[in-house]
């Protein structure tokens, strides 16, 4: 058997953005001692999923672990991405395929959050930071971040951390931007986002305009070796399931 991974990244129309997701995927490479590698993009850049998979085919792959780049389990993991390897599975179907996970809650990912709240402002007991998610109407993703939220709380010990959401969640951003923008003690915003791209700018130009100096904008997740070590756990607990195809394990 002739083992690949193709990683799979959200896409962006934003130049930056694409190669932050190639870098990262890159430096993650490194680590992963599988001969056949390949990455691909779900929406927005190329190449496409099809495309990253029939690279892997060709290069004499006969399984071939999917792994999504992706923070939380929500559309895109659920049928968006296992839509796309269906195809894949139907065009090559001698080929065995198994999908692993988003990287979800954990660990490493409130360490890594910790550390862009600390790296944004001195923090006290007094601190509020608010992790912004991009949204979604699955609720997987609000009881997501809101545990990963809670593991903050936790382990960095702030009067108190919350969550809101770009699109289709409540709170929403800018309600929780307007709710906090006459507020006397520092309020870190973290932006819950992989990489940049127009919902950072967007978040940016909003937060400028509060014209509050307590009301802080702390960096995207970006690369981080903590965001690495996460994200490399769901490789190989993928690489480990030797079971049955993808097809087969999702009649």
């Amino acid at each position: 058997m002739k083992r690949a991974i193709l990683y799979v990244c959200h896409g962006s129309r934003i130049t930056k953005a694409r190669e932050e997701a190639i870098d990262f995927i890159k430096r993650c490479q490194n680590q992963v001692e599988v001969e056949i590698q390949e990455i691909s993009f779900l929406e927005l850049a190329s190449p496409s999923i099809e495309e990253g998979f029939k690279a892997c085919v060709e290069k004499g792959a006969s399984h071939v672990s999917v792994v999504p780049l992706l923070l939380l389990t929500a559309v895109h993991a659920k049928k968006d991405i296992p839509d796309e390897i269906q195809n894949c599975q139907e065009a090559y179907p001698w080929i065995t395929v198994t999908y692993g996970k988003p990287i979800g809650v954990h660990d490493k990912m409130a360490e890594s959050v910790i550390k862009k709240i600390r790296d944004a402002a001195s923090i006290d007991s007094s601190t509020v930071a608010v992790l912004i998610g991009r949204g979604s109407s699955d609720p997987d993703v609000t009881k997501d971040l809101g545990a990963l939220a809670e593991l903050v709380q936790a382990k960095a010990k702030l009067a108190d951390v919350r969550t809101c959401y770009l699109t289709a969640a409540s709170p929403s951003f800018l309600d929780t931007l307007e709710s906090v923008k006459n507020t006397g003690g520092n309020v870190i915003f973290i932006p819950y986002l992989l990489f940049t791209g127009l919902l950072m700018k967007g978040i940016e130009r909003k937060i400028s305009q509060t014209e509050n100096a307590h009301i802080i904008l702390g960096d995207y997740l970006g690369y981080d070796p903590l965001v690495e070590e996460a994200f490399l756990d769901r490789v190989n607990e993928t690489l480990s399931v030797k079971g049955e195809s993808y097809a087969a394990s999702h009649d």
